[in-house]
């Protein structure tokens, strides 16, 4: 059963007419999702952009579409459709639902992952907390794994791939002395899954789905 809701794809904000003169109001709102580059309206952006808003919500793992829908239609302007535009910008795939304790496999290898913040390292007082933000600013951190997939994994074709070759290089690359620490593709994939909600809301991270060539 799904447990959280997620915007998939990077904006690319309004787009305007070539007219004279002017007009203020945007012809469309634009978003690249794996190789296309979706136009939404002003009522499809304003909720797609929602699903970033709640912050201390993603921290907990507690935005499901429920939670998005109240959110919606608790705004100073609300959206008198607002169901109707969720379901509908989930069905074209720019709305996630998913649980990060449940199955990642087949999920995560129609994904990759894109970091779009800082790399902020640790700090002395927390080495195991790993940091990123913007303009010197930490919004997450994380432990190692999450912050190696967050910094590494679109190198590899999809984010199933990158936690098993993460998992894998904990024993190849061991010195001969070395104890391997027992990863697994799951594991790796679980300890991200948790922590994709906070990347993404904080626009740290940006999903992606595969492009199909």
């Amino acid at each position: 059963m799904p447990r959280v809701i997620i915007p998939v794809g990077f904006s690319l904000g309004p787009q305007h007419r070539y007219v004279r003169p002017a007009d203020p109001k945007p012809e469309s709102w634009e978003v690249h999702l794996g190789g296309d580059m979706l136009e939404l309206t002003e009522d499809e952006f304003s909720v797609y952009g929602a699903a970033f808003l709640d912050l201390e919500g993603h921290s907990k793992l507690r935005v499901d579409r429920a939670r998005l829908v109240d959110l919606l239609l608790n705004a100073s302007n609300p959206q008198p459709q607002v169901e109707s535009l969720v379901g509908s910008l989930i069905d074209r795939g720019l709305l996630l639902e998913f649980d990060p304790e449940g199955p990642l496999d087949d999920l995560f290898r129609r994904y990759r992952l894109f970091p779009t913040a800082e790399g902020m390292g640790s700090t002395p007082e927390e080495p195991h907390y790993h940091r990123m933000g913007h303009h010197n600013r930490a919004l997450v951190a994380v432990q190692n794994d999450a912050y190696v997939m967050w910094a590494f994994s679109f190198v590899h074709p999809n984010l199933w791939e990158a936690c098993a070759y993460f998992a894998r290089a904990d024993e190849e690359e061991l010195e001969e002395s070395e104890e391997p620490i027992g990863l697994t593709a799951e594991g790796v994939a679980r300890e991200l899954a948790l922590n994709m909600p906070m990347m993404i809301a904080t626009q740290c991270a940006f999903l992606d789905p595969v492009a199909v060539l």
